[in-house]
């Protein structure tokens, strides 16, 4: 005997275990942007303390390009 291809239980309580995993992997998804984005600024500010002069110098040269 096959099973269908989609199962909709008729008892919708079956659900609840699903939306709860489905919850916590959003959440966990959403903390482990906040950390990638808060990491990422902090490497930017980084990069730009350490290189700012080489930037400001480059940037001045494409501008005597003109």
């Amino acid at each position: 005997m096959m099973m269908p291809f989609l199962y909709f239980p008729e008892d919708k309580a079956e659900y609840i275990p699903a939306v709860i995993t489905l919850a916590i992997f959003i959440i966990l998804a959403v903390i482990a942007m906040y950390f990638m984005i808060k990491k990422s600024t902090k490497d930017e500010e980084n990069f730009k303390e350490k290189y700012n002069q080489q930037l400001e110098n480059a940037s001045n040269k494409d501008k005597s390009n003109y």
